[in-house]
């Protein structure tokens, strides 16, 4: 339905919603289930986001709520190919990680990995700008989350491998 909305008015209600959905979620004690997704292109570079209406100055990963849906792999694909156009090949579910925030509600993130030989492009509705990046060359910009799930990718790559990360 936000998607029949001109750009603009979909990018200042998304704005305007989100702080409102997350006090909602503290006074709740939410737990709310996501995904996010660590997409690598050919060239082993990273793909982050930077959203329209959380955190817009920040990098991040793509990626989203799980709602109703089980399968950490189906979400990562359907979030990754709705964000960013790319799809997902070769995906492997990592690691859960909890996270209980400062305003009540507790976030689970189950992180996904994969490969895209796809081009991001944005609708410029819920993201603002997306683009493969080294590993050993992020942007000053990017969250803490990122930077922590590729350390936790990296140790179970390793431990996949049977060596230490």
């Amino acid at each position: 339905m936000l998607s029949r909305l001109p750009a603009p008015v979909h990018r200042w209600l998304l704005r305007t919603a989100q702080p409102w959905r997350l006090r909602l979620w503290g006074v709740l004690r939410l737990k709310v289930r996501g995904v996010s997704v660590l997409a690598f292109d050919a060239e082993g570079r990273i793909l982050l986001v930077r959203h329209g209406y959380h955190r817009p100055d920040w990098w991040m990963l793509p990626g989203g709520g799980m709602g109703r849906e089980r399968d950490p792999l189906a979400v990562a694909r359907r979030e990754l190919r709705e964000e960013t156009g790319c799809r997902l090949e070769s995906a492997a579910w990592f690691g859960s990680h909890p996270i209980a925030t400062a305003q009540g509600w507790t976030n689970l993130t189950e992180l996904v990995a994969g490969t895209t030989a796809d081009a991001p492009r944005i609708d410029e509705r819920e993201l603002q700008d997306a683009r493969f990046f080294a590993l050993d060359d992020l942007p000053a910009t990017t969250c803490e989350g990122p930077i922590h799930y590729i350390g936790m990718w990296r140790g179970w790559v390793a431990a996949q491998n049977g060596s230490s990360p």
